[in-house]
């Protein structure tokens, strides 16, 4: 792999070239809004996926027509996925599924021949099709099983509103597959309609342009005329209100949570307009945020058109937009421009949180940004720290081996904030101007198509000079491990004034502290909270009294001060106010970010049949993918 990109300055030619030329990209972008509007990218070269059955390289699919059946008594989908392959297909067509049960299958009308391969436990099953002739459209009446792993199904009682049933999806990064058999690699795109059916009175949303009113009839139609990788499909159903917060943005939530919502995210056709001044035209029309119920799993998904969020980003204050400014640079980097495997991933989230940064410091100033960038170099010191413990150095390097692993697990600190280091360093070593017109040509030139990265080093091998090259040392951090020396410091003033005031306590002066909590943004709450240790213990009365840290509604902050008593107060820890409120915590919760490392210090303290006996009760409220990881750490079920 390394040999794949000279050292040297050798110029190559950009990697892949897609049919639509820069030139004519804002034209492209109004087109795509046109119904019945056809789009066509040239076809991405050819780079196998270890996690896919399917057989591009022979046969490929440009559109899909979903038409489902929403069933909340049987939790299950049911209905027919249509697939158009492209002229000049093989006498196969390969599709990955993962419990799904195949009715039958039809090519033009005609019955057509198909098998299931042997089940895997990580990839599911292949779904081979024989295309007995040149065939236009193929059909599969299909059905999910209850238990689907992108599904997850809530009752009334789990929701915001008490008195509807919800339903949402997380198709990232290999679970669509579970609810639509398809080509589930990020290196292949597809156009899609669907028609979906739900009881009356509920909304349905997808990854698509989508209704703003409630169907007496329940029934939804969808378009995304845009080519799009089958991660990026998405579903989500239940009684929900839009609101619109600019001429392009818009919010969609359970009616009790969308004032907050409103409040909250009020600067988001501001973030719009600010991204594309940085990095050009938003192609996808419009850029909704769907405030889902707080299992979902993660921060937030990148679905096109619609992020999907969790609601532990909204406290009142709006200190957490980040996330919603890291979601909608995904419009660019992962969206745009797709990584061409999950070992890739650094392409998608490296880009990603560097493009929130410049978001955030347009925004909010170079302080702000600082502090978040503070915060990532911490986390990524802190994964290579464990990791390199633990053995798994090798977990480190940007250019990952997933073959054979669960892809879910590289999301973390290496591809996001590994990977903004090395963006933040080229940009330092070049600077803004240069990096910024080569980021905002590179996001033209592969829009709709993907990248892999010995791709990406080509482009950037056009841009950098062999000095420059070699004092980033690109090889270095892309194929090597840990941290190069090189990585650019933290450098936040407001977490040096954290610093002088932790300082300033510690020895006695307690005016040095803030007076009250909203006299310090949460990301400096969390920086504070993460400096203490045992010798600070016997302050947590005195902190928790003025504070109010137990049972507060501040998830990033209430993870942080949880894991420190748990780990470093013991008398705190088990009393029966923390205990409940850390009960609450995990139970209310379903955000994996957050609940793992609660059962984490538990298990790692002592504590684990309390871990046990917390995730009992709560593992029901979990999507698949939380339940996997905290199983996985605790043993369950036989720990």
């Amino acid at each position: 792999m390394i040999g794949t990109h000279s050292a040297g300055g050798a110029h190559r030619a950009p990697y892949p070239v897609p049919f639509l030329c820069a030139p004519t990209l804002c034209l492209a972008a109004l087109l795509l809004l046109l119904p019945g509007c056809q789009w066509f990218t040239e076809p991405p070269m050819h780079k196998p996926d270890p996690h896919s059955y399917s057989n591009p390289h022979e046969t490929r699919v440009d559109s899909l027509h979903l038409s489902l059946k929403v069933d909340f008594d049987t939790h299950t989908l049911s209905g027919t996925a249509d697939w158009f392959p492209v002229a000049g297909h093989a006498s196969k067509l390969i599709l990955d599924t993962y419990g799904l049960d195949i009715h039958s299958v039809a090519g033009d009308g005609e019955s057509l021949p198909f098998q299931l391969g042997a089940h895997d436990a990580l990839l599911g099953q292949s779904l081979e099709i024989s295309l007995l002739r040149p065939t236009k459209r193929v059909r599969i009446h299909y059905s999910t099983r209850q238990g689907a792993r992108a599904l997850q199904w809530l009752d009334a009682s789990q929701t915001e509103g008490k008195k509807h049933p919800y339903l949402f999806t997380q198709s990232q990064a290999i679970l669509a597959r579970s609810w639509i058999p398809c080509m589930d690699s990020p290196g292949q795109r597809f156009r899609y309609t669907a028609e979906v059916e739900v009881p009356p009175g509920l909304l349905a949303l997808m990854s698509a342009e989508n209704p703003t009113e409630t169907r007496a009839d329940g029934r939804y139609t969808f378009r995304m005329n845009q080519p799009v990788p089958a991660y990026l499909m998405a579903l989500a159903v239940g009684n929900l209100e839009f609101r619109s917060l600019g001429e392009r943005t818009g919010v969609y939530a359970e009616p009790a949570m969308l004032d907050r919502a409103v409040h909250e995210f009020a600067d988001m056709e501001q973030m719009l307009a600010t991204t594309e001044s940085l990095y050009g035209p938003y192609v996808w029309g419009r850029y909704d945020v769907l405030v889902l119920p707080p299992s979902f799993p993660f921060g937030g998904m990148e679905n096109p058109r619609l992020t999907f969020a969790t609601p532990t980003i909204i406290t009142g204050d709006r200190s957490l937009v980040s996330l919603i400014a890291h979601e909608l640079a995904h419009s660019w980097s992962g969206n745009l421009v797709t990584n061409a495997t999950w070992d890739d991933f650094w392409l998608n989230e490296g880009f990603t949180v560097y493009v929130e940064m410049r978001i955030m410091e347009a925004l909010y100033g170079p302080d702000y940004a600082a502090m978040l960038s503070a915060i990532a170099h911490a986390d990524v010191s802190e994964e290579v720290k464990s990791l390199t413990a633990s053995g798994k150095e090798g977990k480190t390097r940007l250019a990952a081996n997933t073959a054979g692993e669960d892809p879910d697990d590289g999301v973390g600190p290496i591809a996001y904030d590994k990977g903004y280091h090395f963006l933040l360093l080229i940009e330092q070593t070049i600077g803004r101007p240069r990096w910024d017109a080569f980021l905002k040509a590179y996001f033209a030139d592969h829009s709709f198509n993907s990248m892999h990265t010995e791709g990406f080093l080509a482009r950037l091998d056009s841009l950098l000079s062999e000095t420059e090259e070699r004092r980033i040392g690109v090889q270095e951090w892309v194929y090597g491990t840990g941290l190069p020396m090189n990585c650019p410091p933290p450098n936040s003033g407001r977490f040096v004034a954290v610093d002088s005031a932790l300082s300033r306590w510690r020895a006695g002066d307690s005016s040095a502290l803030p007076a009250q909590l909203s006299d310090w943004s949460t990301h400096e709450w969390v920086y504070f909270l993460r400096q203490l240790n045992g010798r600070d213990s016997l302050s947590a009365t005195f902190l928790d009294s003025r504070y109010g840290f137990t049972g507060t509604r501040n998830a990033e902050i209430g993870c942080v001060w949880y894991q420190w008593v748990i780990r470093s107060v013991p008398e705190l820890s088990t009393s029966r106010a923390l205990n409940s409120a850390v009960d609450d915590y995990v139970s209310q919760i379903g955000r994996r970010k957050f609940i793992l490392p609660i059962y984490k210090a538990l298990k790692e303290s002592g504590q684990a049949e309390r871990a046990v006996d917390f995730y009992k009760r709560a593992r029901t409220n979990y999507h698949s993918l939380a339940r996997h990881s905290v199983d996985a750490l605790l043993g369950w079920p036989n720990p």
